[in-house]
């Protein structure tokens, strides 16, 4: 999944060109590049493909250098997640009918590579044999109010796999206080949005829960495809899988899981990813120089020269000719920020 705009993590990512195609960890890689090399080494490339937007196409043809453009599925609109994922079943359908299908982000940072890989097969050997729908859920570190979280069963697991818990329940982004109890429960889990199940489960679930998104990929009507898409996506209530389907089914489980995970969905999220300084700045340029700095996150063009003098928890970044000083404390007034300057600004600047 490549289609989102990652406002949070303005004025780096901008609509013209968002987080999953950039850079953000300083490897010579974007995000999108990173995802679809750790998945090749599961499946073959031909078997990968990329919902996004239209107006990413390029973007995706530029960086995934020979893939074929029968993969990339191009949205017409932006519905959320449980269309997307219906678009690719209608692909995969037309392939294979008795497909294993894995869904991932394409923004997401996974440091245990291996691990990472070892959890995606488990699941894929469930769901080949159970009518099951997996999610996988971090092992949380401490009590983040940006994530939604899982709670499972400790002793309801499939078949003989004590690793796959049954799910109790989804619970929305808490407030600080829901969250430490959460963390103190241990029974709950970062829900990372990451998906494992084979083709005719979720086709089923799909069929029971959001029909109506299931019925629209289903008949083409003599159309030609790029048509019948529309008109599907013109019929579809933008909704996320995990409302549409997760939080109601009653045949779904989680991997607990710890294989370095993070959806780098903000500054602040960054941050605790990667090599800090010895004043826990954490710096992507070349010539910045800090004095009495400390805590910052600090993301500047290679070659700009920047003296940083007195900050602590801060966020200084600039990207197309916007620099943004934000304290790392404040970083949800950012969407905020986006909406401010495209009116008084105008959308060149987002």
């Amino acid at each position: 999944m490549a289609g989102g705009i990652g406002s949070r993590f303005w004025p780096m990512s901008k609509q013209k060109k968002p987080k999953q195609f950039i850079d953000v960890l300083g490897v010579n890689k974007s995000l999108l590049q990173l995802t679809f090399e750790r998945m090749t080494k599961i499946f073959n490339a031909e078997n990968i493909l990329i919902v996004t937007s239209e107006s990413y196409r390029h973007l995706v043809i530029e960086q995934l250098k020979g893939i074929k453009e029968g993969n990339i599925l191009c949205e017409p609109n932006r519905r959320n997640t449980a269309p997307c994922i219906a678009y690719a079943n209608y692909k995969i359908r037309k392939d294979n009918k008795d497909a294993n299908i894995v869904v991932v982000p394409s923004d997401h940072v996974i440091e245990n590579e291996d691990l990472f890989l070892k959890t995606i097969e488990k699941g894929l050997v469930a769901a080949e044999q159970e009518d099951i729908l997996i999610t996988l859920g971090i092992r949380p570190s401490y009590p983040n109010t940006g994530y939604g979280y899982v709670q499972y069963i400790e002793k309801e697991y499939c078949n003989n796999d004590k690793d796959i818990k049954k799910v109790k329940l989804f619970a929305e982004k808490p407030v600080l206080e829901m969250a430490e109890k959460f963390i103190k429960s241990g029974d709950f889990l970062w829900n990372a949005g990451i998906f494992i199940w084979n083709i005719r489960s979720i086709d089923k679930a799909m069929k029971t829960y959001c029909k109506e998104i299931y019925e629209a990929f289903q008949q083409e009507k003599n159309m030609k495809e790029e048509d019948f898409i529309t008109n599907a996506y013109l019929s579809c209530p933008s909704v996320s899988i995990d409302y549409a389907v997760m939080e109601r089914a009653d045949n779904v489980y989680v991997i607990p899981s710890d294989f370095g995970w993070s959806d780098v969905g903000t500054w602040k999220a960054l941050y605790g990813i990667g090599k800090q300084d010895e004043n826990k700045n954490r710096i992507t340029g070349r010539n910045v120089m800090t004095y009495d700095t400390q805590n910052c996150i600090v993301n500047m063009p290679k070659d700009k020269l920047v003296v940083l003098q007195g900050l602590d928890d801060y966020i200084v970044v600039e990207n197309d000719n916007i620099l943004m000083i934000c304290k790392k404390s404040e970083e949800q007034r950012i969407r905020q920020f986006v909406t401010d300057v495209e009116v008084e600004k105008g959308n060149q600047y987002i």
